[in-house]
C-alpha cells in the first residue's frame, strides 16, 4: 500500500493484463464467442446474447475493478464480485446446454475431466486453446468452458478474499488520506522538537562562551 508521510494514499496499480484469472477469463470470453457461433443459432436465440454478454461482463469487470482499485477500495472489491457474478451465470449456461442437448458433464474424478483440468491450470491464454477448438464437438467445449470458470472463480474468490481483508486493516482512501495526515503532522512534529532541542542547546552554548569572554576580558 503507497501511503505513507509523505502523502500518498493511492493503492500501488494493479497490472490486470497480468492477472492470471483476467487472463482465463479473457480466454473463456473468446471460447464463448466461438461456441455461440458453432453450436447456437444466429438469429432468434437470446442465449447467444446472454453467454456473450456475461462473458465479456465478467472480463471487463475485471479490468473496470483494478483501474478503480487505486482510489476506491470498495469500488474494486464491488466489481470483481460483479465479474465473479457474470462467470457464475455462464457457468449455468453451459450446464443448461449440456443438460438440455443431452450430454454429459464430465464428472470431477473422470480421467478426461482429469487432464483437462491440469491443462488449465498451466494454460491461461486463448492462444493456448485457439488451436484446440477446431477439433472439439459442443461437448468438448462445454466442459473446458466450465473448467475455466470454475478455476476462474476460485482465484477470484482468493483474490476478493484478499481485498477485503486489507480494507478492514488499512481502510478506503479516506482512512489512508487521514493517515497519511496524520503520519504527516506527527513527522513535522518531530521535526519541530528536534529543532528546539538544537536551539537549547544554542543558547546554552552562547550563555559559556559569552561567560569565557567576560572572563578573558577580567583577565
Amino acid at each position: 500500500m503507497e501511503y505513507d508521510t509523505k502523502g500518498k494514499v493511492l493503492k500501488k496499480a494493479v497490472v490486470w493484463k497480468d492477472l492470471y484469472f483476467y487472463r482465463k477469463s479473457d480466454a473463456l470470453y473468446q471460447i464463448t464467442v466461438e461456441f455461440c457461433k458453432r453450436f447456437l443459432p444466429a438469429h432468434g436465440d437470446r442465449t447467444v446474447d446472454q453467454m456473450v454478454q456475461a462473458a465479456r461482463s465478467g472480463k471487463q469487470n475485471i479490468v473496470e475493478g483494478s483501474e478503480d482499485g487505486q482510489t476506491s477500495s470498495e469500488m474494486e472489491i464491488k466489481l470483481m464480485n460483479v465479474a465473479r457474478g457474470s462467470l457464475q451465470e455462464l457457468r449455468a449456461d453451459y450446464q443448461d446446454y449440456l443438460n438440455t442437448h443431452h450430454l454429459t458433464m464430465w464428472p470431477a474424478d473422470s480421467e478426461r475431466q482429469q487432464k483437462l483440468r491440469d491443462f488449465c491450470h498451466s494454460h491461461n491464454d486463448f492462444s493456448d486453446y485457439d488451436p484446440l477448438l477446431a477439433k472439439m464437438n459442443d461437448e468438448e467445449m462445454a466442459n473446458l468452458a466450465l473448467t475455466l470458470c470454475h478455476q476462474t472463480d476460485k482465484m477470484m474468490t482468493a483474490y476478493i478474499e484478499k481485498l477485503e481483508k486489507q480494507f478492514v486493516t488499512e481502510g478506503g482512501i479516506k482512512e489512508r488520506m487521514h493517515a497519511a495526515r496524520t503520519g504527516y503532522r506527527q513527522q513535522q512534529d518531530a521535526h519541530m522538537a528536534a529543532l528546539e532541542k538544537e536551539n537549547q542547546q544554542l543558547k546554552a552554548r552562547i550563555k559559556e562562551l559569552e561567560k569565557l569572554i567576560a572572563e578573558l576580558r577580567k583577565a
